[in-house]
């Protein structure tokens, strides 16, 4: 039922207080109707007794305490979702900035939906194509699966955000049933033009459901874009059984956010000034991806977040790692030696990797491969470092030649700039001509059978 109430007590930008209000609800969406007939939604943030606190999701100028009227609409904040929203561009309210018509809504959902039921999960187990080497090879992405990218200030997370969205595909007979739904938080207006621009060049837009929030909108409004994006997601999955792949980028403007948020409420602070239930919040968006058993459609993630200063133990990508199921990392040393993208493998981790992979998903050496490609470019680097103090003539044969590897595997596997989208098997070759540099024993990670039937000649 809609109430409305000609009781504003104070605001204080983005805050308003408004007294003598009645079975008005948390998180309820409201309306603040100014005396020119102007209309600006706000959403309920605290209720206490008979007073309430809204935040507005626009500027509070030019609102009169006395004649200006809210209305409490006795629902939250909800997305009209449909099918046709695949190929079409919104803001981070969710209203079509694309030039289109508005959505025909199939049906209205609560952003805030609800994390998924443990008991109602079922284990990723299937492999994701991004067509990137680095994480196809090395740390395979699974549907179902949350995977970040942990990025720095400066590095190329955007270009790498595009081009995961333009190839990701999943492989077999579900290949057409793929989505991408793209969420930008707090980005800069030439960004978001990159990335719809990007979209549409490739033709990728035909499969995606895109929402831009600009870095000069509201606090509020970056609040609930990525909401936004997983309530779109979930509709695409569990009711038009899609496999939906959503990314998220930039988590650390949504977590900046939050704290602009925290501190107008006079919370008290925890680590860094951010809110103490920052781990809570994040939990309740990261933990609505994964697959529902009875289910075809299944949802993966990939938040994408700078950290500032590069410091990994920052509360955002602290609490990030702890709720998802590893991370891929830039590299600002490898960003400055040209390699694109800046994949650092060895930090990088997927802890599902080893359930997408092997006969059937992608190819039987898979595995072993992996772990070998691994093993010989940590050899390589610690070679490298080793000749850096001592000089070449200190190091074995070997030791040059796994030197040599960890050189080749930056400029080939690592290296393949943003618009080459290579398939597991491309990747896979690839792995296999670089550990023909290597001498045949140094091989003891894969299975003999293997490199009788995968190793080229020359090795």
């Amino acid at each position: 039922m809609i109430r409305e109430y000609r009781t504003i007590q104070e605001i204080v930008s983005p805050l308003m207080v408004v007294r003598d209000v009645d079975g008005v609800t948390y998180d309820e969406l409201a309306e603040i109707e100014l005396p020119d007939g102007e209309v600006r939604r706000c959403k309920v943030l605290e209720v206490n007794g008979s007073t309430a606190v809204v935040q507005l999701f626009e500027s509070a100028a030019g609102v009169n305490l006395a004649q200006s009227k809210v209305r409490f609409l006795g629902h939250p904040l909800e997305l009209a979702v449909s099918g046709d929203m695949l190929g079409r561009v919104f803001n981070g309210m969710g209203k079509p900035i694309d030039g289109g018509p508005e959505i025909l809504a199939e049906a209205h959902r609560d952003i805030n939906g609800l994390p998924m039921n443990p008991a109602a999960r079922d284990y990723p187990n299937e492999f994701i194509q991004t067509g990137i080497s680095a994480i196809d090879g090395l740390n395979t992405l699974v549907r179902g699966q949350k995977l970040p990218i942990f990025s720095g200030s400066g590095l190329p997370h955007a270009s790498l955000a595009a081009q995961i969205a333009r190839q990701a595909r999943v492989l077999g007979g579900d290949a057409s049933n793929f989505a991408v739904v793209f969420a930008a938080i707090g980005i800069t207006f030439e960004e978001s033009e990159y990335f719809v621009q990007e979209f549409n060049r490739t033709g990728a837009i035909n499969r995606s459901v895109i929402f831009s929030n600009l870095a000069n909108d509201p606090a509020v409004e970056r609040i609930a874009t990525p909401r936004m994006a997983l309530t779109a997601a979930e509709y695409l999955a569990f009711e038009k059984d899609m496999h939906v792949l959503v990314i998220l980028t930039d988590i650390t403007n949504y977590a900046e956010a939050l704290r602009e948020i925290s501190a107008a409420r006079r919370e008290v602070p925890g680590r860094r000034g951010y809110p103490g239930y920052l781990y809570t919040d994040l939990a309740t968006m990261y933990e609505r991806a994964g697959r529902r058993i009875g289910r075809a459609g299944s949802i993966t993630m990939i938040p994408i977040l700078t950290m500032p200063e590069d410091d990994k133990t920052h509360p955002i990508p602290d609490l990030t790692g702890y709720i998802t199921e590893g991370q891929i990392i830039l590299s600002r040393d490898l960003h400055r030696s040209g390699i694109a993208p800046p994949i650092d493998v060895l930090p990088s981790l997927s802890r599902l990797k080893d359930k997408g992979i092997g006969v059937g998903k992608t190819r039987e050496d898979h595995s072993g491969t992996m772990n070998q490609l691994f093993a010989a470019y940590s050899s390589g680097k610690d070679a490298k470092e080793l000749m850096t103090i001592l000089g070449e003539s200190a190091l074995t044969p070997t030791d040059l030649l796994f030197a040599k590897f960890a050189e080749e595997f930056e400029k080939r596997y690592v290296s393949q700039g943003y618009d080459d989208n290579r398939s597991i098997e491309e990747t896979l070759t690839i792995g296999w001509e670089l550990l023909s540099i290597l001498p045949k024993a140094e091989l003891k990670r894969i299975k003999s059978e293997f490199i009788d039937k995968y190793l080229p000649q020359n090795g």
